[in-house]
């Protein structure tokens, strides 16, 4: 047998195995949405509401340039949550008389900031699920033109050698993609999980 059937065959299978694997783990956390490749649910948007326990007055107050500033600071997903309970703990000590609706605006002003880019996120990891299905599309067309090219009585190995090229970059970039994929699904849920906890380090600061 042609070293290049032996070759196609050992690269066909290796590759289909990587694929069917990867796809298989992507199957079992898309819930049939394709768009959607991560195992976490997805929650398109926040609530306010659930992370905030006192409800907000409809009219904005005036905060101070203080106030202003730490909002800002507390959606900054740079700075940590050791750095934000100190930041907030300064803030507190330096106006001991902040009413709860000031700490509830300053907390809507950094979840409308961190859920908007959230959303943004998810909205990044959409389109990146949608590229890689057009990937892995891509990758089985270039596989049954190989088994066609292969099934002939004198295959043309030099189309199958271009063919072998173009899939084994394919495979790579899909696999590389894919290695992505932990982290990028991840950030939605850190993102929610900040906001609990910024929620609650400013509602322990409420006199009551």
């Amino acid at each position: 047998m042609p070293n290049h059937v032996n070759k196609y065959r050992f690269t066909a299978a290796l590759g289909l195995g990587l694929l069917v694997g990867s796809s298989l783990g992507t199957q079992a956390a898309t819930f049939n949405d394709p768009t959607w490749p991560c195992i976490q649910r997805k929650v398109e948007s926040l609530s306010l509401g659930l992370m905030w326990p006192v409800p907000l007055s409809e009219e904005t107050p005036e905060l101070s340039v203080d106030a202003g500033s730490l909002a800002e600071q507390l959606a900054l997903r740079k700075i940590s949550l050791e750095d934000a309970e100190r930041l907030i703990a300064q803030f507190a000590s330096s106006h001991p008389d902040t009413p709860a609706d000031v700490y509830g605006h300053i907390f809507k002003i950094a979840f409308d900031k961190l859920n908007l880019h959230r959303s943004r996120i998810i909205s990044g990891i959409g389109r990146y699920s949608l590229k890689q299905i057009a990937l892995a599309d891509k990758i089985d067309a270039a596989r049954l033109k190989m088994d066609a090219v292969m099934a002939k009585s004198e295959p043309d190995y030099d189309a199958v050698d271009k063919l072998e090229e173009t899939l084994d970059w394919d495979e790579r970039i899909y696999r590389d993609r894919s290695k992505s994929l932990t982290y990028v699904c991840e950030t939605p849920v850190l993102i929610e999980q900040r906001l609990y906890a910024i929620g609650r380090m400013l509602h322990k600061q409420i006199k009551e």
